[in-house]
């Protein structure tokens, strides 16, 4: 069985009310549940969010080493944080980037990331749907 973490960064809590127009009127957590029942048995999903970058490095480190895939929506954090792209340098689990929109369709400074020369790769502009990808 793969093991896969999704982990997301601050404001994400906020899903299903937060900017419906842009990212979901659906909570996060009723998605989710969704693709728990997708997978089955043949995929352990997780889910941790924070608004607290420590406690995003702290939950990389404790999945970064013993699960398959992340898939890290840092939020905000993408375009600041070198903590959390030393933390995702640091780990040997491969890391995704995604984002529920397009960032490179938005404002200029979301454009930059800090993460993605540390990730296998990148998703975004798909909505939830990149989750499933």
């Amino acid at each position: 069985m793969k093991k896969i973490a999704i982990v997301h960064g601050p404001n994400l809590n906020l899903l299903g009310t937060r900017q419906v127009e842009l990212y979901s009127a659906v909570p996060f957590d009723e998605y989710f549940e969704g693709l728990i029942k997708m997978y089955d048995e043949r995929i352990m999903l997780t889910y941790f969010q924070s608004n607290i970058e420590g406690e995003l490095i702290d939950h990389l480190h404790a999945v970064g080493f013993t699960y398959d895939y992340i898939l890290f929506n840092a939020g905000g954090y993408t375009h600041t944080s070198v903590a959390l792209a030393d933390a995702v340098a640091a780990i040997q689990t491969p890391v995704i980037e995604i984002h529920i929109t397009n960032i490179f369709a938005r404002e200029e400074y979301r454009h930059i990331s800090l993460l993605s020369k540390h990730c296998k790769g990148i998703i975004s502009g798909f909505g939830y749907t990149g989750y499933r990808m």
